[in-house]
């Protein structure tokens, strides 16, 4: 391959949870020989971005200025419809200026505009330019087909009355009951039920779909969605430093600096698998009264903990809470989580089964105990409890919280039962498959090298 062959434009959405995939497999495509990367960021955005310097001396960023859609203005109020309306004004100036430049530039003219699923619009500014697209799902087969047959009409929710009340059926997939679906339809707002579901609004005008999944944990869905449409897996998007003996650095970007030295000196003083890790993610708000739950139900167990608890997060703490507990456990605003899900103290992740965090505990053989609060959380945590085996889920009351009882419960289980320990042999298992998918010769290896050599015979 030449040194100048493969010029690729990619668009993330910018929130973290679905920024870190993306970087994620720009970094794997930018590594491979005569690949140029250019992450497309809105100005607003790289302003809070933490971006690592070896991030962008191997990605190219290209800033470009936000937009206020027409109608719109400094009062109008902030919620995710005006959100992706000021995202889509923005892009659909930006992203046509951002090519005409690298086509004028002299160098070699993008083939392809990568972007996040959620982004559908961007395929036809692509396409406007005789570019390829490819859309990047950074969430599971699984639950993007759940979204397909509602963008179809194909769910019928049966009524509390009925025999089979609360039970669903999915082709490929093992039943469901209504609250193990992505987006609880009674309390997930109509706008963003659309975006998700949108997702499928162009698919079969789509030049390659991606997954962040791996063809061995979603066989049976990914057979099915094989039967529509050419689906690839990619997966799992984490730093190949984490999988096996490597110096590859950790390219990820994230909105929050992580307490990186006070975690690990941290961990490095407790036994093995001493240690439950507990974090909600980058969105996640849970109630006082949910956060009283977790505070007491770890303080009162018999195990370490290391609980991130977001700056925003931290007024809904018990009063003296870190003091009291600063003997067993370790309270910070954020953490580096895969270097902290690779330390050998950690024995089982608390999480709210985001898919970044469940694919990440899965990929490093970490046990879950898993608490979802909404989108495809449900979702990831019905795979993660059933079907992968590899955590439980403590059950919420009927206010929708999940008390301190069911939460010692739950680590009881994991870290002290044999069942943990079944726990922790499936997820060793499903580790090495992860592994085997990313190296040389496998699923997801294979995919990201066939794109590259496709591109760069067109």
């Amino acid at each position: 391959m030449s040194s100048e062959s493969v010029n690729i434009l990619a668009v993330p959405f910018p929130v973290q949870g679905r920024l870190n995939p993306m970087v994620q497999f720009c970094t794997h495509l930018a590594t491979k020989g005569g690949v140029k990367v250019t992450l497309v960021l809105t100005e607003s955005a790289s302003k809070s971005l933490q971006i690592p310097t070896g991030t962008a001396s191997l990605i190219e960023v290209e800033l470009i200025p936000d937009v206020i859609p027409e109608g719109g203005g400094a009062d109008t109020p902030q919620n995710t419809e005006t959100t992706f309306a000021q995202f889509q004004a923005t892009f659909s100036q930006g992203l046509p200026q951002v090519i005409e430049k690298q086509k004028a530039s002299g160098g070699i003219t993008p083939k392809v505009v990568l972007y996040d699923s959620i982004l559908p619009w961007i395929l036809g500014l692509a396409k406007g330019f005789g570019l390829q697209g490819a859309a990047l799902f950074t969430q599971p087969c699984c639950v993007c087909a759940v979204y397909y047959h509602i963008f179809h009409g194909d769910v019928e929710i049966p009524s509390e009355n009925s025999p089979n009340a609360g039970v669903l059926s999915f082709p490929a997939m093992p039943l469901m009951g209504t609250n193990d679906l992505p987006c609880n339809f009674n309390d997930d707002s109509q706008q963003v039920q659309s975006l998700l579901t949108n997702q499928f609004l162009n698919i079969d005008q789509v030049d390659w779909i991606f997954f962040n999944s791996f063809d061995k944990l979603e066989e049976k869905i990914l057979k099915w969605m094989r039967s529509k449409w050419a689906v690839k897996t990619i997966g799992p998007l984490v730093p190949s430093m984490y999988l096996k003996d490597s110096k590859e650095e950790d390219h990820r970007i994230s909105f929050f600096k992580p307490h990186s030295q006070a975690c690990m000196d941290w961990l490095s003083m407790r036994q093995s698998n001493s240690v439950v890790y507990v974090s909600f993610g980058s969105i996640a708000s849970l109630t006082q009264q949910q956060m009283a739950e977790i505070a007491t139900a770890l303080a009162q167990s018999n195990h370490y903990f290391l609980w991130v608890v977001r700056e925003s997060e931290e007024t809904k703490l018990p009063k003296d809470f870190k003091s009291k507990i600063s003997e067993k456990g370790l309270v910070v605003k954020w953490c580096p989580q895969l270097q902290v899900l690779s330390h050998g103290a950690i024995a089982c992740f608390m999480t709210h089964c985001g898919w970044n965090s469940a694919l990440e505990a899965l990929t490093l053989g970490v046990p879950m105990i898993v608490v979802p609060q909404w989108a495809d959380q449900p979702m990831n945590a019905k795979y993660v409890v059933d079907v992968w085996e590899i955590g439980v889920r403590p059950k919420a009351n009927q206010k929708g919280i999940v008390t301190k009882i069911e939460i010692q419960a739950c680590i009881h289980e994991v870290m002290e039962e044999e069942k943990g320990k079944r726990l922790k042999r499936n997820a060793v298992k499903w580790k090495g498959l992860a592994e085997e998918a990313l190296l040389e010769g496998g699923s997801s290896h294979s995919t990201i090298e066939h794109f590259i050599s496709h591109l760069s015979s067109i």
